[in-house]
């Protein structure tokens, strides 16, 4: 391995290409032209880009970057998380190139990628499940005949996908048929395909999961595990390792169950066995995730081990570096510092960073991908950097975390480091009454933040853009009416007079996808009568009073922030 193309973006394909520089090997970086100006772009020693578009056409598109990989002389492809990490697809073209793939074999992926089968492959290892689903649900009756039959609360999920993206939880009959479509829709804009299965949902579960590693000598070493339970919409916000508060029988029930899965499926590479634990106690097999996790940091803080090294040597046939896995040292805390209003329902907040000022000193690691200056873009997930703080007990972690986050100030956009503040001074999180955080803690419990001020949005009268000679990128800045015919037209923005009552209005910057209702329909106060799309989730938009809607925009349609919709008379 000489040459390591980096199919991915943001703070992950820099993690990538600081492990290839350890490891002696090149890298390369792949950028969208929303991402011209990203950090991860300077980061490798080559960059090429993938032209415009949505993720579809640009970091989801095999032949483009497969044509990058020939045209760079790169040998090997790594998928990072997220994108194609997961695609059987992705690493057959891979290989079939001529090309190293990090990570497991097509038909490991295909099988543990296909939740259906995962269930299967986890049930003959003998790892302990809740009622399922017989394959993908094929309609929204098939969804509803599946919950009258398991019994409510039912989670509808993305057979082929991950990270929360594509699941729904219905708590009726009547729900389930508008979250299958939901579902349906944000699996095929994720991960290319919409099949979605269910099975029982576990009431305010725990979120706890397993780091495997194993290599093409027929080792299979579980890392220990992790809680990664405080979640909004079934997305991880806060992630630690070892998984604290457990019994040893729980730990043990959870590291022998994710060997057997990853030794029954014939796994190799870097992987993660995830399960729900109930507040009774009730263990179920979850799913397995066939790439890099975000949350792996607080793992290589607790033993030691660079798991993106562990990657390069497995992929390039070598062993372990380790034989057995090392006895946990200390306890590490991963606070993911997302573009997101915490106090407005975690809207995402794309926009430019005008101040970033991280934290620092004793037991603190910064994983970024953005810097003062960095443009976030509506397009892909809300994901900025991570924040990682390791002490030698999980009461000095808490404190260091304290401090960290104090420290940690960002500009601009709106971040959640307002919520993992307050979260720090949540009893039910540092654990002096016990640990009662679950999945659904912050929709449920949790007290809840101010909004973040409002942010104008940056000056757009220069475009930045770029230019490649001979592999390497060049930044440029020149005035708008330069790129006239190329620079999108900026989106409308609503005066605060236009957002009287009665304007429906985007909450956030993004993607109309579609109305619920018809134009010129009677419309009751707080009804769901649109969809948006921002950062690869989707949020319902309400009426603001009742009476008679006129749309203002089309599906389709890219919105700034306070962006009129529609206008209810």
């Amino acid at each position: 391995m000489k040459k390591l193309l980096i199919a991915n973006r943001g703070e992950i394909a820099i993690r990538i290409a600081r492990a290839a520089r350890d490891h002696g090997i090149a890298s390369v970086a792949i950028y969208a032209d929303a991402d011209a100006g990203a950090l991860h772009v300077g980061m490798a020693d080559e960059a090429y880009g993938l032209g415009p578009g949505r993720p579809s056409d640009t970091y989801l598109n095999i032949e483009k970057i497969l044509a990058i990989a020939a045209r760079c002389g790169a040998d090997a492809v790594h998928p990072g998380y997220g994108f194609l990490s997961e695609r059987a697809e992705f690493a057959e073209a891979v290989e079939k190139a001529g090309l190293t793939w990090v990570g497991p074999a097509a038909p490991v992926i295909r099988a543990l990628g296909d939740k259906v089968e995962a269930r299967r492959i986890a049930a003959k290892a003998g790892a302990p499940l809740v009622k399922g689903s017989d394959g993908p649900l094929a309609s929204a009756r098939e969804a509803v005949a599946f919950a009258k039959a398991a019994g409510l609360p039912i989670a509808i999920k993305a057979a082929f996908g991950g990270g929360g993206r594509g699941m729904k939880v219905a708590w009726t009959l009547e729900e389930v048929p508008a979250l299958y479509d939901s579902a349906v829709r944000e699996a095929k804009e994720a991960f290319g395909r919409g099949e979605c299965y269910a099975e029982q949902f576990l009431h305010r579960p725990r979120h706890i999961e397993a780091q495997v590693l194993a290599d093409t000598h027929g080792n299979v070493l579980v890392l220990g595990t992790r809680d990664c339970s405080l979640q909004r919409r079934n997305q991880k916000l806060v992630e630690e390792a070892p998984a604290p508060f457990l019994s040893d029988a729980q730990r043990r029930t959870i590291e022998e169950a994710a060997r057997a899965i990853c030794t029954e499926a014939g796994y190799v590479g870097a992987g993660t066995v995830e399960f729900l634990l109930s507040q009774e106690g009730v263990i179920s097999f979850l799913e397995v995730n066939t790439r890099l996790q975000v949350e792996h940091p607080v793992t290589e803080e607790t033993t030691g081990i660079d798991i993106v090294i562990e990657q390069l040597r497995i992929a390039g046939g070598k062993p372990l570096s380790f034989t057995e896995p090392p006895a946990p040292r200390g306890h590490a805390i991963e606070f993911r510092i997302n573009a997101e209003d915490a106090g407005r329902g975690f809207l995402p907040t794309p926009g430019r960073i005008t101040a970033f000022r991280p934290p620092s000193g004793p037991g603190i690691r910064l994983d970024s991908g953005v810097e003062a200056g960095s443009e976030i873009p509506a397009l892909y997930d809300s994901l900025m950097a991570k924040l990682i703080v390791t002490g030698t007990t999980r009461a000095q972690a808490l404190a260091r975390a304290r401090r960290a986050l104090a420290e940690f100030e960002i500009e601009g956009v709106a971040s959640v480091l307002p919520f993992h503040r307050a979260v720090l001074a949540e009893r039910g999180f540092t654990g002096e009454d016990g640990f009662s955080v679950h999945t659904g803690w912050i929709e449920t419990e949790f007290r809840g933040i101010e909004p973040a001020p409002r942010v104008e949005a940056a000056d757009a009268t220069l475009v930045r853009s770029f230019i490649e000679i001979d592999g390497k990128r060049h930044r440029i800045a020149l005035p708008a009416q330069f790129f006239s015919g190329l620079a999108p037209a900026p989106a409308a923005q609503a005066t605060p007079e236009e957002a009287a009552d009665g304007c429906v209005t985007a909450p956030m910057a993004g993607t109309l996808l579609s109305w619920l209702i018809a134009d010129g329909a009677e419309v009751a106060e707080g009804e769901a009568v649109a969809i948006m799309e921002a950062m690869k989730m989707e949020t319902r938009i309400r009426a603001p009073r009742a009476g008679r809607i006129r749309f203002a925009q089309q599906p389709g349609t890219s919105l700034a922030a306070g962006a009129e919709l529609a206008r209810i008379d």
